[in-house]
């Protein structure tokens, strides 16, 4: 089976942007490292690094973090530039709301420059800093439901149901993520230990943890004794009460060892990201319609190397 040019273009975007998301997710990583490294400001200006695009003379391990973080945030800037320009210029090819979104995803990357650049002008303040959070996280949910959709066109609406209930789950951890956040970039677990300050901000995100946790389950629930169309989607739906499992586990783990250990806070961020791409993909994620004769053509060996590479 063949795809036609305005296929082959759609899947190259949907390839790039399945890239984009982990490196998305490797931004949000790489920035929590930094924050339990205490690497916010290793590179004390923006948006060199003491003065240079590759320090020498001060390169440690909180540079090097600091300044990967910054490398990854332009390269995900100069593709989604890529993306927008390419969607416009080919837009007659392309769904109509395409070009639209690329764009807003350049301008998303450019305001998430712009609070990278305040976290460290301005010593980073705790309002500044989760909001760079929130942000990343909106990226990381807009390109994983835009690479589902271009990958895996569909022909009809999921049920109604199916998308609330995703909507409502993938807002849950949104909102988590979000009091998370504020709890990280506060200090406040380390504070709540150490003196009994800011304890609310923990207990708080402890306490809604379950709720959420309960909402992705329901839904995982509910999809497998739906039957039909939902019940196969069985694989997706596992690796969201796999993660929700693995998240519960290591939120106690990190409040057991007293945040001492910064793997085990950063895997924490980490399946949080990435409930999050899980999530965006399956509100989109609905029955694919037969193939359009009109879009099959054979591929020959040079148009499966292309594809593939």
């Amino acid at each position: 089976m063949i795809l036609s040019s305005m296929s082959t273009l759609r899947r190259r975007l949907g390839l790039l942007s399945a890239h984009l998301v982990v490196a998305v997710i490797a931004l949000v990583v790489i920035g929590g490292a930094t924050r339990v490294m205490e690497a916010g400001l290793a590179c004390p200006d923006w948006p060199l690094c003491f003065g240079s695009f590759l320090p020498g003379r001060q390169m440690n391990v909180q540079v090097f973090l600091e300044w990967f973080h910054r490398l990854d945030a332009f390269v995900v800037g100069v593709a989604l530039v890529v993306m927008a320009v390419t969607t416009m210029v080919r837009r007659r090819q392309l769904p109509s709301w395409l070009p639209w979104l690329a764009a807003g995803l350049m301008i998303l990357v450019a305001m998430q420059g712009g609070l990278g650049a305040l976290t460290v002008t301005h010593l980073l303040p705790s309002d500044v800093v989760t909001a760079h959070l929130a942000l990343a996280l909106t990226l990381v949910a807009l390109l994983s439901g835009l690479t589902q959709r271009l990958l895996h066109p569909a022909a009809v609406a999921a049920p109604l149901w199916w998308r609330i209930s995703a909507l409502l789950g993938l807002l849950s951890v949104f909102s988590q993520c979000l009091l998370g956040g504020r709890l990280a970039t506060s200090w406040a677990g380390q504070r709540c230990l150490a003196g009994g300050e800011a304890c609310h901000l923990v207990l708080s995100h402890r306490v809604t943890a379950m709720p959420v946790a309960v909402v992705l389950l329901v839904f995982a629930g509910a999809a497998l004794l739906a039957g039909g169309w939902a019940r196969r989607q069985w694989p997706w739906l596992a690796g969201v009460v796999l993660l929700v499992l693995t998240q519960v586990a290591l939120g106690v783990l990190t409040l057991r060892l007293g945040l001492s250990q910064p793997a085990v806070t950063v895997a924490h961020q980490l399946v949080a990201a990435l409930l999050i791409a899980l999530m965006a993909a399956l509100l989109v994620r609905s029955p694919a319609g037969r193939p359009s004769p009109s879009l099959s053509v054979v591929l020959d060996d040079t148009s499966l190397e292309a594809c593939h590479g």
